[in-house]
């Protein structure tokens, strides 16, 4: 079972998300495996008390929510009505999308800027890390334009991904340069992503994370970060194939890019989880998730709701973290998600919701 011991520091901080918990061995049957962990709070009511009067922080005063409530929801009533569906329905019919950067991982890290799974990566040719940014520079801007057409620019999305995959073959990127990479980048996850993996691989929810980064990149984050696998975990994202000598010859696949990162990519995907997965292979094929048409969805973009796409779903709880540029962004937000987290929020209140959807019972 996940740990519940009470935090009470984490509990009386709560509304801030920034104060840091001091680590404590868990003394219960959390996995912690001998590692030091913050234990998570005693989840009980704390989704609840959170977000009990959240229509009214989503409308404060002067203020503004950021400077509030660190949770919002926009309607209760149908976040209960989805929660209850959900129940009702079991656990053989839920599964779980998440995207990876600034959704998983923190926004923040020591005052600053997280780096994404993507951009850390450096070659042991800085020549070729100076073109990919040359690269970066030219298509990020069109990536954003509201003045081009979706179709033409899904082609330069392509035609961006295409030729920084090419850089990555050209430059002679290793499987050790990633894991250099990895262990110099400024990236974590947030608190309580550890104990949100191991409470759903108990329960057997699959979870997919969809990233139009590298998959390879992404698995040594989790292997380094979290120093251990989970079967349950499934990555789509766009997987690169290595010779003899760990270098890079090609990628498997066709090319997942941010404007096709749905569960149309579960097809277009190479074989998933290889160096991560338990011996005995993932929870379940792509077939057989998308059998199971209750989600719950974890992105930090509006656009991330399309990573449900594809995927005939009945019912759909969306959660929302929104790091930067909360005045600017909440009211569209607190629209488009079920729930939103605000300033770097930790993942206890995703946990709670999961104890929710998944009660005692079901286990």
């Amino acid at each position: 079972m996940v740990c519940a011991q009470l935090h009470h520091s984490f509990i009386a901080t709560a509304t801030t998300a920034t104060s840091a918990t001091v680590p404590a061995r868990c003394r219960c049957r959390c996995r912690g495996r001998g590692r030091a962990r913050t234990p998570a709070p005693r989840l009980g009511a704390f989704f609840s008390s959170l977000v009990s009067s959240s229509r009214d922080r989503g409308e404060m005063g002067d203020d503004g929510p950021s400077k509030g409530s660190e949770v919002v929801v926009d309607d209760r009533h149908s976040l209960d009505r989805k929660i209850d569906a959900i129940r009702k329905a079991g656990p053989q019919k839920l599964q779980v999308i998440a995207d990876f950067d600034a959704t998983l991982t923190r926004y923040w890290i020591n005052g600053r800027r997280g780096q994404s799974s993507h951009g850390l990566l450096q070659q042991g040719n800085p020549e070729y890390n100076a073109k990919r940014q040359q690269l970066y520079e030219y298509y990020h801007p069109l990536e954003f334009s509201p003045t081009i057409p979706i179709d033409e620019k899904t082609k330069l999305m392509e035609e961006w991904w295409e030729k920084t995959h090419a850089l990555l073959v050209e430059g002679g990127l290793s499987y050790d340069d990633i894991k250099k990479s990895v262990a110099s980048a400024n990236i974590a996850f947030r608190e309580g992503v550890v104990e949100l993996f191991e409470f759903l691989e108990e329960r057997g929810i699959p979870i997919l994370i969809f990233s139009a980064g590298l998959a390879d990149i992404i698995e040594e984050v989790l292997r380094q970060k979290l120093h251990r696998s989970f079967r349950n975990i499934r990555i789509v994202s766009n997987r690169m194939e290595f010779d003899n000598d760990g270098r890079l010859i090609s990628f498997k696949g066709r090319t997942i890019h941010s404007l096709n990162k749905n569960e149309h990519a579960l097809d277009m995907a190479a074989p998933l989880h290889e160096r991560l997965g338990d011996a005995n292979g993932p929870v379940d094929d792509s077939v057989s998730v998308k059998m199971r048409t209750n989600v719950l969805l974890l992105g930090d973009l509006i656009g991330d709701l399309g990573m449900s796409d594809g995927l005939n779903y009945e019912t759909r709880i969306s959660l929302g973290f929104l790091n930067d540029n909360i005045d600017g962004s909440i009211d569209s937000y607190r629209k488009a998600f079920d729930v939103v987290y605000l300033n770097d929020f930790p993942m206890w209140g995703v946990l709670e919701l999961a104890t929710q959807l998944l009660p005692a019972e079901a286990t």
